[in-house]
């Protein structure tokens, strides 16, 4: 299914936050109405937006669309939202849709016959496209052609049809799944980096404010700690403290109240939660701190491989937690210092 700007996400001129009373009742939503619509109000990737900010400049000195795009890296990091911001800057429409719904040729050609002039083409999980589509799209992002063939047999025709230029946005949480041909033909590429605690806290306030939450400068802080470095893990949780709050006090989130809400939420102070827990004890106490299979921890832990992998395992990595080796996850020196473990028994239950 394609998203249109005009159906979902409609493009916000005016360089602010505030909510429009033009925006449609659909887009009323939690997500859309947190979503930034300017590079001003994106909080993080600095180094990104610089980026960014001197492409567009330069792409509308030249009259000619942004280079296609590729940003990579853990989920809810802000690549949709980084996408429909870039629209916003370069006053382009934007259709929004995932490599799993194009299914057929028809449907990556009908988007493509579809695209107005400068328009934004945003796919998400793009490592998923599958290899007819893929082929498809390399003409289209180099010279702004479809090869079509017409006929049967001898009377068999290739013909080269135009479509209009536009710029091609793809998110992806795995990069290496990439074919090297699809990945060689996106201008500019970039890893979307884990958030600091300042950042989320940032975000955080932002959010309260467009939410009409009541939140502290030490409570947005307590949040900040045990969202795992992610601006949607954090939007989440400062709605969740939100409901304590209101029901358990007076509607306020300060820094007492946060840290309650988030203890009854069963995340600790560090950002873990209790599939970490679970899975970091698993290690420690079957396995005497590793090393261990990943399907083997999953079959352990009763979670999906890829669940591990995916969701639970970046942040763990990032944080010096655990550590990857060719034989499988071990604890690391980090994780025995910071979670008290005895180094000569690590196999000893972690959490009381």
């Amino acid at each position: 299914m394609i998203i249109s700007n005009d159906e979902k996400l409609p493009i916000i001129k005016k360089k602010t936050d505030k909510l429009n009373p033009s925006i449609t009742d659909f887009d009323k939503t939690f997500e859309n109405n947190i979503r930034p619509k300017t590079f001003d109000s994106y909080i993080g990737q600095t180094n990104l937006k610089s980026m960014l900010k001197i492409s567009i400049e330069a792409a509308k000195k030249r009259n000619v669309p942004l280079d296609h795009l590729l940003f990579y890296g853990p989920p809810g990091l802000g690549k949709t939202t980084l996408a429909c911001v870039i629209a916003n800057e370069t006053s382009s429409e934007i259709k929004i849709t995932s490599a799993p719904a194009i299914e057929r040729p028809r449907d990556i050609i009908g988007i493509l016959m579809s695209l107005k002039p400068g328009e934004v083409l945003f796919i998400d999980e793009i490592h998923r496209l599958n290899k007819v589509a893929e082929e498809i799209l390399y003409p289209a992002m180099e010279d702004f052609f479809l090869d079509m063939n017409t006929g049967k047999g001898q009377s068999l025709k290739t013909l080269r049809v135009p479509i209009p230029k536009f710029t091609l946005i793809g998110a992806t949480t795995k990069a290496g799944a990439l074919s090297g041909p699809l990945r060689d033909r996106f201008g500019i590429v970039h890893r979307l980096e884990f958030y600091s605690k300042e950042e989320l806290k940032q975000v955080i306030i932002r959010t309260a404010e467009i939410l009409n939450i009541s939140i502290t400068d030490k409570g947005a802080e307590a949040v900040a700690m045990r969202s795992r470095g992610t601006p949607r893990i954090a939007n989440r949780l400062v709605k969740r403290v939100s409901d304590y709050a209101l029901v358990k006090s007076n509607g306020v989130v300060d820094e007492q109240i946060a840290n309650k809400a988030l203890d009854n939420l069963n995340i600790d102070k560090t950002g873990l939660d209790g599939t970490d827990r679970g899975l970091i004890k698993i290690i420690a106490e079957k396995y005497q701190g590793g090393p261990v299979g990943l399907e083997t921890l999953a079959a352990a832990l009763g979670e999906d491989s890829k669940t591990i992998e995916e969701v639970y395992e970046p942040y763990l990595l990032q944080e010096g937690y655990i550590q990857r080796t060719p034989r499988g996850r071990k604890i690391t020196p980090y994780a025995v210092k910071m979670l008290n473990l005895n180094n000569s028994n690590v196999q000893q239950t972690l959490f009381e």
